[in-house]
């Protein structure tokens, strides 16, 4: 970590992270396929419960994960297992607890909410049809990854890895049984979809927590009192890191209802489609960001923060390249994509547009996503926050604006490649001109500490 080569050492520990994510990633597109079958109508509508699901899968693994992981990594690196089984039991509580609340709030809002993101007539009705259903089951989804962090914090990928590649091969089989009914299994439609969903958080959690419970992970799942000392632990880390996830699917979801308002259903569905894509950017990111984090993290520990910021930059550089091969290539060949889902004029149309022109800009969004992981590391998340907000008011804010002063979907589009560019180039000058590094010379490793990282 402080000598070795920087790019082998990046892509020895980052291609076992990607494979995870892509599969997890996969599960919802293999769904989404299925469901496409249903009609445009059905397409549209879980377009719009798409980011919603994602911002949560997002938050209760990428960000209240995180800081679960940091924890558990930090308390064995301490050398003081007595505190270990106790933090796995707060985790797993914390985690629950916030996905109940999110379950009761959202189910609460469900149709408004969807009605707001853009969705109106049939693709209202499977909005809310899909989205009841998953949202109930969101406090499986939050205690799955709870656990899932509470093992990877011990090292252990290997495990949260198979069971997450396993979901994906069982959501294969089990959701066109659920949508289309095959045997003594019924027709439930849109809401097969999701119940297969619920059927893989429920194996999940419950394989994971059996695993941990066994005394097999070194963090032992066991009951006990609780306390507030390990939540705020986990949440000194977890909590800032929710902004992220929030940030990126509150742009997508926003933009999705002004593609809706202004063109209609099946161009929704068209501009849906084509944003998922950009869901595959983050296994890039995450594979080579996670490992940054700890790199970045140790470096700075060590007195080493020139060393630090070459790994950020030579992370960046290669979560860069890959993102705009993706990106490249759909805008090369967005039909390849796009009739995946569906061969409805306007959704093909809509989608191609914003492909050929967001597309060539992709590798912005993985070189920023990939150094926001490494700022992480640094302790400095004010930089991507701030990029992400930028990203945000511009494509959300003036794009929108534009769409309805002009009625251009390109001029839309265009926009949002600026905004992409600008969220990248932004956190990737942070880095290059040692703005992360500044405060660290003047005491910043008591700050990395003290967050965890």
């Amino acid at each position: 970590m402080l000598e070795a080569p920087i790019a082998p050492m990046l892509a020895r520990m980052g291609w076992s992270n990607m494979l995870m994510m892509l599969a997890q990633s996969s599960t919802g597109l293999v769904e989404t396929w299925f469901l496409a079958k249903l009609g445009t109508q059905v397409l549209a509508g879980v377009a719009v419960v798409v980011p919603v699901l994602m911002l949560m899968q997002n938050m209760s693994q990428g960000a209240m994960g995180g800081g679960i992981s940091s924890s558990v990594a930090r308390t064995l690196g301490s050398g003081n297992a007595a505190l270990v089984d106790p933090l796995a039991r707060h985790a797993v509580v914390l985690n629950t607890l916030i996905g109940i609340v999110f379950s009761a709030v959202l189910l609460a809002i469900t149709r408004p909410l969807m009605q707001m993101l853009g969705a109106h007539g049939a693709a209202l009705d499977a909005a809310t049809t899909y989205g009841h259903v998953v949202f109930a089951g969101l406090p499986l989804m939050w205690a799955m990854n709870a656990l899932a962090s509470v093992i990877r914090g011990t090292g252990n990928m290997a495990v949260p890895g198979a069971v997450i590649c396993g979901g994906a091969v069982l959501l294969i089989p089990l959701s066109p049984c659920l949508i289309f009914g095959i045997g003594p299994l019924p027709h439930l439609g849109v809401a097969g979809g999701a119940w297969a969903l619920i059927a893989y958080y429920a194996a999940g959690t419950a394989i994971l927590g059996w695993y941990c419970a066994s005394g097999r992970n070194p963090a032992r799942l066991a009951r006990g009192p609780l306390h507030w000392a390990p939540m705020r632990s986990i949440l000194t880390v977890g909590g800032l890191a929710c902004l992220n996830p929030l940030l990126t699917n509150a742009l997508i979801a926003l933009t999705g209802a002004a593609v809706g308002a202004h063109a209609g259903t099946a161009a929704l569905a068209g501009y849906g489609t084509a944003a998922r894509l950009e869901y595959l950017l983050m296994p890039i990111a995450f594979g080579l960001g996670a490992p940054m984090v700890a790199l970045v993290g140790a470096n700075i520990g060590a007195g080493q923060p020139e060393r630090a910021r070459r790994i950020a930059l030579t992370g960046g550089a290669m979560a860069f390249a890959l993102a705009e091969l993706v990106g490249v290539a759909a805008a090369l060949w967005p039909h390849a994509w796009l009739r995946l889902f569906g061969a409805n004029e306007q959704l093909l149309q809509t989608g191609s547009t914003c492909l050929r022109i967001i597309g060539p800009f992709y590798g912005f969004f993985g070189l920023g996503f990939s150094l926001y992981f490494a700022a992480q590391g640094a302790g400095r998340l004010e930089w991507p926050l701030g990029a992400g907000a930028l990203r945000l008011a511009l494509y959300a804010g003036v794009g929108s604006l534009a769409l309805r002063l002009t009625g251009s979907l390109p001029l839309f589009f265009a926009t949002g490649s600026a905004a992409m560019a600008a969220y990248g180039s932004i956190i990737l000058w942070s880095v290059a001109s040692g703005r992360w590094f500044a405060a660290g010379r003047r005491g910043d490793r008591k700050t990395v500490r003290r967050t965890g990282q």
